[in-house]
């Protein structure tokens, strides 16, 4: 019995401390509040930025598609500009080549037409003045027209090419510097042929008239309408023969 108590008493001591442990659990629960209320925090700090790194996120996917749809955009654009940059050039190329077409088509027209009128139109051998120039046809018109020009003769009918032309002037009342005499009127048929060796031949038929007082026509001789024709050759010649020719 003796022992018994003695092993109580030893024991006894646990006991109390074990006891007291369970009190203070029980009773005495630590304050963690500060704690809780800064993880509460953190917490919600974390929320926001998780929200707004969704938003960023989202922006940031909408972006990318606005950006994939301007570059869609612009590459159909840059597309449609080579392509119509193309067609341009296409109906550029064609057009010259239209053009050049119809460039060609109406000189070949012109000649063709000059070639016909120049063979319609012939001055009568006989009675006209002929000679034969040795410089080559187009040096002859050019001084021709230069001629006529400068006494006073407009030219109503051209026609040229490379191996004929033909001159028909308007009917001048007014006498002119050199050619004629005053109280007359005239007008010019002049045609104009390639020989070889870069020759001309011109013929010059003159249309001559006197005219007396009230408009009344006058007689001339044969002779007369000859010298006047011959005039105008003679002035060619003279035109021809000048300094700025050669």
């Amino acid at each position: 019995m003796r022992d018994k108590i003695q092993s109580t008493r030893r024991c006894l001591p646990l006991w109390i401390g074990a006891i007291a442990l369970c009190l203070v659990a029980g009773g005495c629960k630590p304050d963690d509040s500060p704690f809780k209320a800064e993880n509460e925090s953190l917490r919600k700090q974390l929320a926001k930025q998780e929200s707004v790194v969704n938003s960023l996120q989202d922006g940031n996917k909408v972006m990318h598609q606005q950006i994939d749809l301007l570059n869609q955009e612009l590459r159909d654009a840059k597309q449609s500009a080579e392509s119509a940059k193309a067609e341009a050039k296409t109906a550029a190329e064609n057009l010259a080549i239209q053009a050049a077409q119809a460039k060609k088509l109406s000189a070949d027209v012109q000649k063709t037409a000059a070639a016909q009128a120049s063979q319609s139109i012939h001055i009568e051998e006989k009675g006209a003045q002929t000679e034969d120039i040795p410089r080559p046809l187009s040096a002859v018109a050019k001084t021709v027209e230069e001629s006529l020009s400068r006494n006073g003769y407009h030219i109503k009918v051209s026609i040229k090419t490379d191996q004929k032309a033909v001159y028909v002037t308007e009917r001048k009342v007014s006498p002119p510097v050199s050619l004629e005499i005053a109280g007359s009127r005239n007008q010019y048929v002049l045609s104009l042929q390639t020989l070889p060796s870069n020759v001309t031949r011109l013929s010059v038929k003159a249309d001559f008239e006197k005219l007396a007082q009230g408009g009344r026509i006058l007689s001339v001789s044969a002779e007369e309408v000859g010298e006047i024709e011959r005039s105008l050759i003679r002035e060619i010649n003279k035109a021809l023969a000048s300094p700025s020719k050669t």
